[in-house]
């Protein structure tokens, strides 16, 4: 849960209710309850309860609390009718990055909702009828006495369902296009941006507005900085989630790294009083220095004042020696040593001396993770003496391409004709293979043995890389 410390004027830059979680987990709980409440409510009066979901990676952790809470305290949604903010346009509804398909295997498969009351916009519709089904899409909330409860993510443009920046305050459903930021943005789910639609139905702003309470959850630093301009910036269009600073029952929902460019966590000392801790010193001084572009050493008790730090000033003294002490704390930091300086006790060092040599696990999401996020590091943690391990926690199969499944395999084939093996199995994949992609759809899923075959490039890969590193056989590990 939240702090519950109270400091004056906390939140006194924010136009929006904002509530903090230490991380997403905590933050989708809190919005399961919610839903939770408001689902019962309506049942101990034999209301239906009409609910809004949103879709993409923010509110997964959302639906595998309501699907826990479903199967361990008996949460019914027997009462409950959806809609969906948002679909691709045009995609299929049984492709793999279709929200029909999503909303299926993250939620509606596991609860004991009416898939009949689950609705959302069709990406099948031809275009020349997609006007209709929009109306008719709005027609159905009201019929339903509107929605309840609205869930929202947001994009890194400010972007709410797919209104991108400069949708009008008055839109409702509609066939939209995406900008190349939200296409980049969900690239992930695709092979490529390429083969992202370029258009997409949502409900408008309009529509996300009638809804009787809305939350938004954001997860993560890449947030941050949009929702510190829909929280505490103007409300403006061009940040399609600022406008909703107009409804009577908004919340947003974030954790810590969502919140980081919030007032109340950059700037502390302006919402009220301050603990000035070294931790505290340090993130006011250094943030002082990017803002004002001068070198720490430099900052005058001029630049404290007029960046709201004469509180510091009071306590701790003149500029210089804050500056100092600021300067020392950085330098401290600092080291070549990631496992730790063996026979050197240096405690401002980030990690410690002892025990040498150290055991060092590497967790790595994709095959490459590992060398292109922090390839220095795992570097010297090898030639510095530690025992180094990669744990790899993904195939990564979803990122090698077609062309190079036939490219390896053909390798395959002549490798094995080469030096006189029999190379008539691998032919017969080969073939099978090249049958299978000239024919492939965009949003079809790869054979078993396709994924197999990429995911055997991943980890060749990695295990090369390791080999470069330095690591021997059984220093890297795969699922």
């Amino acid at each position: 849960m939240p702090s519950t410390k109270s400091i004056d004027l906390l939140d006194s830059f924010e136009k929006i209710p904002t509530k903090i979680f230490p991380s997403a987990k905590d933050g989708s709980r809190f919005a399961a309850q919610q839903i939770a409440q408001l689902i019962q409510e309506k049942q101990s009066r034999t209301e239906k309860c009409v609910l809004g979901l949103a879709t993409g990676s923010t509110p997964k952790s959302l639906y595998a609390e309501l699907v826990r809470m479903h199967k361990e305290e008996g949460l019914s949604f027997k009462n409950v009718t959806t809609f969906n903010l948002d679909e691709y346009y045009p995609i299929s509804k049984e492709a793999i990055q279709s929200y029909h398909r999503f909303m299926r295997t993250q939620l509606f498969d596991h609860v004991d909702i009416d898939q009949t009351r689950c609705h959302i916009p069709d990406g099948t519709v031809p275009k020349e009828k997609m006007k209709e089904h929009c109306a008719a899409y709005e027609q159905k909330i009201k019929d339903e006495g509107g929605i309840d409860l609205q869930i929202l993510g947001i994009g890194i443009n400010g972007h709410i369902g797919f209104n991108e920046p400069g949708s009008s305050i008055y839109t409702k459903t509609r066939l939209t296009t995406l900008t190349n930021t939200t296409r980049l943005a969900n690239a992930y789910e695709f092979a490529n941006i390429s083969q992202v639609p370029r258009l997409a139905v949502t409900m408008g702003i309009s529509t996300i507005l009638k809804a009787k309470k809305i939350i938004l959850m954001a997860w993560g630093p890449s947030k941050a900085p949009v929702i510190q301009q829909s929280v505490e910036g103007d409300d403006t269009e061009h940040v399609p989630a600022s406008v909703l600073q107009n409804h009577d029952d908004v919340t947003f929902v974030v954790d810590e790294m969502a919140a980081a460019e919030l007032t109340r966590y950059k700037s502390p000392w302006l919402t009220g009083e301050c603990e000035w801790t070294p931790k505290m010193i340090k993130k006011a001084v250094v943030g002082m220095a990017l803002k004002l572009n001068k070198p720490i050493l430099s900052l005058t008790n001029s630049d404290y004042n007029e960046y709201g730090l004469s509180d510091l000033l009071v306590e701790k003294g003149d500029a210089y020696e804050i500056n100092l002490e600021v300067y020392y704390m950085l330098r401290d930091s600092i080291t070549g040593w990631p496992g730790g300086k063996p026979n050197a006790v240096i405690p401002a060092h980030p990690e410690r001396s002892e025990p040498y040599p150290k055991k060092v696990i590497i967790f790595s999401p994709h095959p490459d993770d590992d060398i292109i996020s922090m390839g220095g590091t795992f570097q010297r943690l090898h030639d510095q003496g530690h025992e180094v391990h990669v744990a790899y926690q993904t195939s990564g199969n979803i990122a090698v391409t077609d062309e190079f499944v036939t490219r390896f395999m053909d390798f395959a084939v002549g490798f094995e004709e080469m030096f006189g093996m029999d190379a008539t199995k691998t032919k017969e994949i080969l073939q099978q293979a090249r049958g299978y992609l000239e024919h492939k759809k965009s949003d079809e899923v790869d054979t078993k043995e396709i994924r197999a075959v990429k995911g055997l490039i991943r980890r060749c890969e990695a295990a090369a890389t390791c080999r470069y590193v330095g690591l021997k056989e059984g220093q890297w590990h795969f699922q």
